[in-house]
């Protein structure tokens, strides 16, 4: 039995079966997106959108569907289903009886007397999808038309028709090839069989309308390019395999290369395959050169914070490979020296190094090699937040840091209405001061046990965390409230509830004693846990949105001032399991418990990136997070631990 499935009542529910998205994606970042009923409903849907390394690795969208028709006695029945302003047409959704989800998404359809079956897979290790389509009953033969709709432009992006397109193919074995636009690579159609045959029929099918950006206020609609259509002839327990792929592939071994395929991914049984399947997925390996992917469909590839934040999870606590571990590291540290060393707009990223380090070497790493290979990147990470080194962010005489930047929001919670940010949080910052004060703390200890450089380092770096150690708790806490402030500016202390305080009790160093942490841990369990994860604003605030729908705008407005994330769960669990052990075990399950209940919505098998801070909690956002697949690991992996320490 399938581990993911939908009946018949739920797929031909279209308010119901558009919400559920199929997310299939592999190493190389490519990517196959789009609802269970195989209607696009974003701009990001698509059967195969690739990284384009021409394009600076940017996701581009070239085969957007494949649309099927089943003709049989005279009579044609279209399967697929596109959406125009305000109807659906065709209603191929209507002949779906079943979708089952794993190992690859498989979706039946009963037309009459024909049961017609769809598998979708995206081939591991390459930018290809394979399509196998089975008559597994009819009466007699059953003519199958396959129509292409071509996109070839980036997700991020609408296109319409226009003249620069090269609408001419070209045939390659069992099939035919496109590449409209110049620079893009080419998309291979092909099949296993030579005996579908090609009818060139170029038109352009306009105003395809994509209703998740129409609810949400964006562009939502274009034209995409149909060459004409492939037919074959299928008898009952026939099959064929199509091919789409930025290759020219051997047809030959298509239905082999689609079966083994399948065979080696095997089934999904439960909740910790399905995380290991997209910690997995989600560390990039492009032109062997490994990344984490922040998220799909539509979020970056490398990006430093979500990098930092995601790599133990979905390295240490998934596989605890160790090398996969220092490969992203290394990756991430050499294409991010800008923002290590000199300017970024994520001022705390930087100093999250050390939390990462920190826990290599909890998970056994040899301390003085990690310091030996880190130690100059911690020490020059430092060194940038000296007065005169950065513009965004610096250490002020009280060896706290400042940051601030004309309308730019310096913190992890930067999203932006007309230019300007939501939460700017100029001054000192509650977490960035934290973890200010561990990275100090942490080179000072690993220089006094490993280093190698000049005596003054630990004179001069002492001398600041004793500043940093004085007055920490002097910006921040504010006795009255019994709270961390948020951050603090010139008017003085913003006591808004924020799961920002809590970083002040994570790492290996803290700057607030056991009394403050108590204090946080109290007012965050009250007012911020969920079910789904921690919220990012309390509702007792007036700035709270529980719900994370409506216009951009108004989706802007929630997304730091309410909305849940799954990722705060890693440090919220760590931190209560070093103050509560063994009598938070039952907690921290139950914490987790409902993001598998949740499989079946939004991506299907996959983990959002947030949720409504409002019960029922319903998910939004990326539909395949990094930081909340690496969180759930870490989870996981902190409680089986407990666990063991409690015998």
């Amino acid at each position: 039995m399938a581990f993911l499935k939908f009946n018949k009542s739920e797929l031909v529910n279209l308010s119901y079966s558009l919400k559920r998205e199929i997310i299939c994606a592999n190493k190389t970042g490519a990517y196959c997106n789009t609802s269970i009923v195989t209607c696009n409903t974003r701009r990001y849907h698509g059967l195969l959108s690739v990284p384009v390394d021409g394009f600076g690795g940017r996701k581009h969208l070239l085969l957007s569907s494949l649309d099927e028709s089943l003709i049989m006695n005279g009579k044609q029945f279209n399967l697929g289903i596109h959406y125009y302003d305000d109807i659906y047409e065709p209603r191929g959704h209507k002949y779906i009886v079943d979708f089952a989800a794993d190992p690859i998404p498989q979706i039946t359809y009963r037309v009459g007397e024909i049961l017609f079956v769809k598998s979708i897979l995206l081939v591991p290790d390459s930018d290809q999808v394979l399509i196998k389509y089975e008559i597994v009953e009819a009466p007699s033969k059953v003519k199958l038309i396959l129509r292409p709709f071509l996109a070839f432009r980036d997700i991020h992006s609408l296109t319409g028709e226009n003249s620069q397109a090269r609408t001419e193919g070209w045939e390659v074995p069992n099939g035919m090839a496109f590449c409209l636009y110049h620079g893009f690579p080419e998309l291979n159609m092909q099949f296993n069989t030579k005996e579908v045959i090609f009818c060139p029929d170029p038109s352009w099918y306009k105003g395809i309308t994509y209703s998740d950006e129409a609810r949400r206020g964006f562009a939502c609609k274009e034209d995409l390019f149909v060459p004409g259509h492939f037919g074959v002839d299928l008898f009952p327990g026939n099959s064929i395999v199509f091919s789409g792929s930025v290759e020219e592939e051997p047809p030959r071994q298509l239905k082999r290369k689609f079966n083994t395929t399948v065979q080696k991914m095997g089934v999904i049984t439960d909740q910790y395959d399905q995380l290991l399947h997209w910690a997995d997925i989600l560390v990039q390996d492009r032109n062997h050169r490994k990344m984490i992917t922040a998220g799909f469909s539509w979020l970056f590839t490398g990006l430093l914070r979500e990098t930092l934040l995601s790599l133990p999870g979905l390295t240490l606590y998934a596989t605890g490979d160790k090398a996969v571990f220092e490969e992203v590291l290394d990756n991430l540290i050499e294409d991010n020296e800008e923002r290590f060393y000199r300017r970024t707009t994520q001022v705390e990223s930087p100093l999250l190094l050390s939390i990462v380090l920190q826990e290599y070497i909890r998970f056994g790493a040899d301390p003085k090699q990690v310091w030996k290979k880190y130690g100059e990147v911690v020490r020059q990470v430092l060194e940038s937040y000296l007065p005169g080194q950065r513009k965004e962010v610096t250490m002020q005489p009280n060896g706290l840091l400042w940051a601030q930047f004309p309308r730019w929001a310096l913190s992890w919670m930067n999203a932006y209405i007309d230019g300007y940010p939501v939460t700017e949080r100029a001054g000192y910052q509650v977490e960035t001061n934290a973890f200010w004060y561990n990275s100090v703390c942490f080179a000072l200890e690993m220089e006094a046990a490993f280093g190698e450089t000049e005596p003054g380092f630990i004179a001069k770096w002492s001398h600041i965390r004793d500043l940093i150690q004085d007055n920490y708790r002097k910006m921040f806490w504010n006795e009255e409230k019994g709270t961390l402030a948020d951050y603090v500016d010139n008017a003085g202390q913003h006591l808004e509830v924020r799961p920002n305080m809590m970083f002040a009790l994570i790492g290996d160093y803290r700057p607030v004693d056991d009394e403050i942490a108590q204090s946080v841990i109290h007012i965050i369990k009250n007012e911020l846990v969920t079910s789904r994860g921690i919220r990012t604003l309390s509702p007792r605030q007036p700035e709270y949105k529980g719900v994370y729908e409506g216009s951009q705008r108004e989706r802007d407005l929630a997304y730091h001032n309410g909305s849940t994330r799954p990722w705060l769960l890693a440090p919220y669990v760590d931190i209560q399991f070093r103050f509560n052990g063994e009598a938070f075990l039952k907690r921290a399950e139950w914490l987790t418990e409902g993001f598998f209940d949740d499989l079946s919505k939004h991506g299907v098998g996959a983990f959002s990136e947030l949720y409504d801070g409002d019960p029922p909690h319903e998910p939004h956002g990326a539909i395949a997070s990094a930081l909340s697949t690496a969180a759930l690991l870490h989870v996981d992996y902190l409680i089986r631990k407990m666990r063991r320490e409690a015998l």
